[in-house]
């Protein structure tokens, strides 16, 4: 079984002790084409949120377009953004936990991941290796080798992967491809945003069990929330292949503050998911996805974090 984490303890350490527990908050960097002024003052204000937070570490975004994945208008356009490590190293010297570092490593030559993967501190940064967003998509890395990069140049580096409740409705085998990446060094999980609690219990399910079976102990799943406050936020969940089932996406429609519906089904969510992989025994924590840029959203975001905070028992 796996223990709750009672103290401050490092990110990396609990993750790799499979400590429940974890806490996360995620962002995507500003915009690339914002003025270092620009930039400075959004990490000011970005610190100053997430230090009233009771958080365990920070995950900054590494986006990509997606349109090779669905071809359909993208409801919010794809902005390119500021390169997440480039955020956290020459900004963020003011947060004072370690952050995650996502990395799309197909956009990546093997020379710059390579350049990356040496400069990192793995005390202060640890990173979630993303794959394509489609088998069509171009791949100047593919995932096995960078991690292969990884133990090469930076072994002590703490690395997660993705993982997609959806893609195992579809294809009924998310959990052994979890398996194949536990065997890359991958020690944790970081979960696509939820909002479809049959999917993600009959993927958290099939993992257990099949850890089980071969006498594997089950690493951290991190789940992430996020609000949706409007349709065209259901929209763009749908667009980005989040899952949200027809009951919910009408409750959220219909109600007279979409916002605070939303917040009130996540928190069952988070509720239900804690006590689900408690009596599995399957390492879990959140991770409060705040992308919006809607103050309400942002506000909500920082509320939801912190009861959540309380459901863990922090």
């Amino acid at each position: 079984m796996s223990e709750t984490v009672a103290a401050r303890t490092a990110l990396r350490t609990a993750l790799r002790l499979r400590q429940s527990g974890v806490l996360l908050f995620s962002l995507t960097p500003p915009r690339r084409g914002e003025s270092t002024d620009r930039i400075r003052e959004i990490a000011a204000v970005t610190l100053r949120r997430l230090d009233a937070l009771d958080l365990d570490g920070l995950i900054l975004y590494d986006l990509d377009d997606e349109a090779d994945r669905n071809p359909a208008e993208r409801p919010f356009p794809y902005l390119p953004t500021l390169d997440p490590g480039r955020y956290h190293a020459e900004y963020l010297h003011g947060w004072d936990r370690e952050a995650i570092i996502y990395r799309c490593v197909g956009k990546y030559g093997e020379r710059e991941l390579r350049t990356w993967l040496a400069g990192v501190d793995p005390s202060q940064v640890l990173s979630v290796f993303v794959g394509p967003s489609s088998g069509d998509k171009e791949v100047r890395t593919g995932l096995r080798r960078a991690h292969e990069l990884r133990r090469e140049v930076n072994p002590g580096l703490v690395t997660g992967a993705v993982v997609i409740s959806e893609r195992h409705a579809r294809r009924q085998d998310e959990h052994r491809r979890m398996l194949t990446k536990q065997e890359l060094g991958c020690d944790f999980f970081v979960s696509q945003v939820v909002y479809d609690i049959a999917a993600t219990k009959n993927l958290i399910s099939d993992y257990a069990h099949e850890c089980r079976t071969r006498g594997l102990d089950p690493r951290p799943v991190i789940f992430t929330l996020s609000l949706c406050g409007s349709p065209r936020t259901l929209e763009f969940l749908s667009w980005l292949g989040v899952e949200v089932p027809r009951w919910l996406q009408q409750s959220i429609r219909h109600a007279g503050d979409p916002l605070g519906e939303s917040f009130r089904q996540v928190r069952h969510i988070a509720r239900d998911l804690t006590g689900f992989c408690d009596h599995l025994g399957v390492p879990h924590g959140f991770n409060i996805e705040s992308v919006s840029i809607r103050k309400a959203e942002i506000e909500a975001a920082t509320e939801l974090t912190a009861e959540v905070a309380a459901l863990l028992n922090r």
